[in-house]
Formats: structure tokens, C-alpha cells, sequence
């Protein structure tokens, strides 16, 4: 099911009605979902405005938290506390690597073993219902920009992964 498919579907499970706001918000997911970039609820608002100004900002946040727990769309908390979302690929199980600089995000699917994960929980007293990783540093365009403008000493650039 590619990127459109699933929001629709989305919308599908979780309103009975298939409103005019709604069709503009899924339309607007979509391109910024193609994008593969994170954007904010405010850069989805602004979107919006630009095309049907009387689309509520209560729509669009309850939408958006919506799509989140349906895990259509991925939320991103950035190293400097801001959040983003995202409409990530097909992919399942999968986490993220941000760029503190720039907020590029990259999908991955490395993770713990589930074994190790439950054996946390145990020691900790939890039953881990859920999880995710994210990674947080500078990708290459940023870290040259930084490199070269003197803001990371070079010894402390890391050198691939």
C-alpha cells in the first residue's frame, strides 16, 4: 500500500464522515508525506491556509494525533526538543536517525532483540508494550557546514558510521 492508500485508509477507520476538511488535510499529508521530510503541525497549518483558510487548527492537531496512534504518521522528537512528523515508507518496524542541525531524518531498521527488551522490562518491573530508538547527531551536509565554519572542533567530528 503506498503512502496516499494508507492515509486514506486511515481517515476511512477512524471518521465516519468524509468531510471536505479532512479530503484537503489527507491531500496535504500526502504531499508533504512524498516529501519524506518532517514537517510541524504549524508547517501543516500554513499549507492548509494557503489553499481552504477555514480549516480549524483543533482539526488539524486531533487529526495529526490521530494518524499517530493509527501509526500512519511517525512523530519525531528533534535533540533540541522540537517535534516533527512524518509520513515514513512502507517499512515496518523501523526507527530514526535526526540531524540536530538540519532535522533530516533517515529510517532504519536496526534494533534490539526482542529477548533483550523483555529482559529489561523484567529487571525494571515493566511489561513493555512498545518502543522506539532514535538517533541523534549531524548528517555529512551539516557537519561540513560546521566543520567549516568552525562551530565542531575537528576532533570531535565522527567519521562515518
Amino acid at each position: 500500500m503506498d503512502k496516499a492508500e494508507r492515509v486514506m485508509a486511515a481517515f476511512r477507520e477512524f471518521s465516519e464522515r468524509s468531510t471536505q476538511p479532512r479530503h484537503v488535510i489527507a491531500e496535504k499529508l500526502v504531499a508533504l508525506g512524498e516529501t519524506g521530510e518532517a514537517f510541524s503541525v504549524e508547517t501543516l497549518l500554513e499549507e492548509l491556509r494557503r489553499s481552504d483558510s477555514g480549516i480549524g487548527r483543533a482539526t488539524v492537531y486531533r487529526t495529526i494525533e490521530k494518524l499517530a496512534q493509527l501509526k500512519v504518521l511517525d512523530r519525531i522528537d528533534f535533540a533540541d526538543g522540537s517535534r516533527g512528523y512524518r509520513l515514513c515508507g512502507t517499512k515496518g518496524h523501523h526507527h530514526h536517525l535526526t540531524c540536530r542541525a538540519c532535522h533530516r531524518v533517515v529510517e532504519f531498521e536496526l534494533c534490539l532483540p526482542q529477548a533483550k527488551i523483555d529482559a529489561i522490562g523484567r529487571r525494571e518491573g515493566f511489561t513493555i508494550e512498545d518502543h522506539e530508538i532514535s538517533l541523534y547527531g549531524l548528517c555529512d551536509a551539516c557537519r561540513g557546514d560546521k566543520v567549516l565554519k568552525g562551530k565542531v572542533p575537528k576532533d570531535k567530528v565522527l567519521k562515518g558510521l
